[in-house]
């Protein structure tokens, strides 16, 4: 049960070299307030990454932006269908309550999930 709600090592993207090869090879999807690409092959394990430049703002709230991100991933894994992913944020990410990053990624992740189907 604890380990349907970790975020482990295997499921983040860790490399530069794995992000470079995401941003060149995946598809881009945009909300008001995140860039998220995730990758065109499924490998059955999803893989996150998450993005915060210093354009966003200080380090307290660039962390606390990537610890709202990867509490979403943590509690929300079956809206990531087995690709890499990685979660780009814009300016004005630093205002945003849980709630409304849940609302936010849950209605692209929704719609990314029904595109990929087809």
């Amino acid at each position: 049960m604890l380990q349907a709600f970790s975020f482990s090592k295997q499921e983040r993207l860790r490399k530069r070299s794995e992000y470079l090869y995401l941003s060149g090879s995946g598809r881009k999807f945009h909300t008001e307030h995140f860039i998220i690409v995730r990758s065109g092959e499924v490998t059955g394990q999803t893989r996150l990454g998450i993005t915060v430049s210093r354009k966003v703002g200080k380090a307290v709230v660039r962390n606390r932006i990537k610890r709202l991100v990867r509490e979403y991933y943590r509690l929300h894994k079956k809206l990531f269908g087995g690709a890499d992913y990685n979660l780009i944020a814009k300016k004005g990410a630093d205002k945003l309550l849980f709630s409304d990053i849940c609302q936010e990624l849950d209605k692209v992740l929704i719609q990314i999930a029904s595109r990929m189907k087809c």
